[in-house]
């Protein structure tokens, strides 16, 4: 029973979930609303559940002196400033002028800011080995990538400085580039997204009758 009545929830709230999308009437629009309501819920009981298990890692990993352990002791002291600073607050958490508020603005946003910052590196080194011509596919990729590149960062500026008498007001490069984002790059999105699309429906088919049962915590 542990496993199946999983499952049959599973089962009819994503039934009804898909013929609402085509019968927007009573019944199956009120029982939209209310599947959508528990929905929140559960997210946010998800929410505390990864939170508390967090901060468990973080002590058992402190507690055993494991590899990085240090880090572990700034996630927990992060984590209650963070929920101290929401709680202490009560105007809500995105009030101005608020702890939680100052923290947020004032430290998370900033780590963030650097965080995506260092993954420009590791983008720069993907792009290098993704880039390098070694078969036909990766140098149309090359070249595709060297002319956006050239397109977004005001080369044309350049050549119509030394060649203006012969471009006038032409842009080539940014019009290459445009062609290359708004026909090629959006066909190739397209593609992709139609795939994923696909994908989507057959493993949400396969979650609601029942053939993955992975989520149960097992293959079978």
């Amino acid at each position: 029973m542990r496993r199946e009545i999983p499952l049959v929830i599973t089962g009819v709230v994503g039934i009804i979930m898909v013929i609402q999308y085509f019968v927007p009437h009573s019944p199956f629009d009120k029982l939209d609303a209310l599947f959508s309501d528990w929905f929140f819920i559960l997210a946010a009981c998800a929410i505390w559940l990864g939170a508390l298990n967090l901060l468990k890692l973080s002590f058992i990993k402190v507690s055993k002196r494991k590899k990085d352990w240090p880090y572990a002791i700034i996630i927990v002291v992060s984590w209650f400033a963070m929920a101290g600073a929401g709680f202490y607050g009560g105007r809500g958490f995105q009030t101005p002028g608020t702890n939680f508020t100052w923290m947020y603005d004032y430290f998370y946003t900033p780590l963030s800011a650097t965080m995506f910052a260092l993954l420009a590196f590791f983008v720069a080194s993907a792009s290098y080995r993704a880039f390098r011509a070694r078969s036909f596919l990766a140098t149309l990729l090359l070249a595709a990538g060297f002319l956006v590149m050239m397109g977004r960062v005001l080369f044309d500026d350049l050549l119509i400085g030394v060649f203006g008498s012969l471009l006038g007001d032409a842009r080539p490069l940014a019009y290459v580039s445009d062609i290359i984002m708004n026909y090629l790059n959006t066909a190739g999105q397209r593609a992709i997204m139609i795939g994923i699309a696909l994908g989507t429906v057959s493993t949400a088919l396969r979650i609601m009758l029942g053939i993955e049962r992975s989520y149960l915590g097992g293959a079978d």
